[in-house]
């Protein structure tokens, strides 16, 4: 590691992973208050899979996201009082209150968008990596996404596509053991570092409860990809504390029994990465993520929504007209 307090030290991967950890429990307040409408897919236990990845990436790399992508966003450098105006529809959002919490991006920092169709984001992140590898630069693409998405055909062909292409891609896979509520063993045949071995990919299962396994296994894939070695896929095992979609908190839908939980609860990200700190640098780390993340609910709350007058800016590059030729 770099250093303790560097952004892939021990207390700069705790910084990530309790920031995640509190930006969720605050977004999921603010769900119940009615602020955030229409709810989320809280990441809560799945920290350390955005933490280590992100912190093997240099600025200029590129990743993608998911429907429970909030973790990987703020992995890579948003500002979290702009992703939680994302998530509250405010014109001061990430997207100007309009992707929301399933569709936030930031170009300027490499966060190409979260995607809400499951799998969908992986030939975006193959085609980031077609355009540097032509333009000769040696950035990184990275695409998350779960197990639900590994028996997606659009997520094969890119795996094929960058295989054949040694394309700089870095395939990760949040393995938290359920596609909504459907389990892995109910809907995966064979293994997920299968799908990527059948194409010739690198493929290695790593403790995704542990920033610091993520990062070493991330950094070897990201090092062998930026030299020109091809993409890799890492099968990140990790579990989802909280529900599926915080409709769950309504429904109490029962898929998952408590001592499974309780199970899953018991290796916790925050906990794990915290205990390679002093007292004494954690108290501080905790206090400013505190203080940070009361700045963002304020600023959140307090910014406007947008202007219904506006709606139909930003369809298209040149505003509201279609693109001569387009047949609209």
């Amino acid at each position: 590691m770099a250093g303790t307090h560097g952004p892939d030290g021990h207390v700069g991967l705790y910084r990530v992973v309790r920031l995640i950890r509190r930006f969720e429990e605050r977004a999921v307040e603010l769900v119940r208050t009615g602020d955030i409408v229409g709810g989320i897919h809280p990441c809560t236990g799945q920290e350390a899979v955005a933490a280590g990845v992100c912190a093997a990436l240099r600025a200029d790399d590129v990743i993608t996201s998911t429907h429970r992508g909030h973790g990987h966003v703020l992995a890579k450098g948003a500002d979290p009082a702009r992703v939680l105006a994302e998530l509250a529809g405010r014109a001061t959002g990430l997207n100007r209150g309009r992707g929301g919490s399933m569709h936030a991006a930031d170009f300027r920092l490499g966060i190409l968008g979260a995607n809400a169709i499951v799998g969908a984001n992986a030939p975006i992140t193959v085609g980031a990596a077609w355009a540097a590898k032509r333009a000769g630069a040696d950035r990184v693409a990275v695409s998350f996404f779960g197990d639900g998405a590994v028996n997606q055909g659009v997520l094969l062909e890119s795996l094929n596509l960058a295989a054949l292409w040694r394309l700089p891609v870095l395939f990760v896979c949040e393995n938290n053991g359920y596609a909504t509520t459907l389990p892995v063993a109910d809907a995966v045949a064979g293994t997920i570092p299968g799908r990527g071995e059948a194409f010739g990919v690198p493929s290695v299962t790593v403790d995704g409860m542990d920033p610091v396994a993520v990062l070493g296994a991330a950094r070897t894939a990201v090092d062998r990809a930026r030299a020109g070695g091809g993409p890799s896929l890492l099968e990140c095992l990790t579990y989802r504390f909280d529900a599926h979609h915080t409709w769950e908190h309504r429904a109490r839908v029962r898929y998952r029994d408590d001592e499974e939980v309780r199970s899953g609860r018991s290796r916790d990200p925050v906990e794990i990465q915290g205990s390679r700190l002093t007292g004494a640098d954690r108290t501080l780390v905790d206090a400013e993520i505190e203080s940070t993340l009361d700045a963002a609910v304020a600023f959140a709350l307090g910014s406007p929504h947008p202007d219904p007058a506006d709606a139909l800016e930003h369809l298209y590059a040149d505003g509201t007209r279609p693109r001569p030729g387009s047949g609209c």
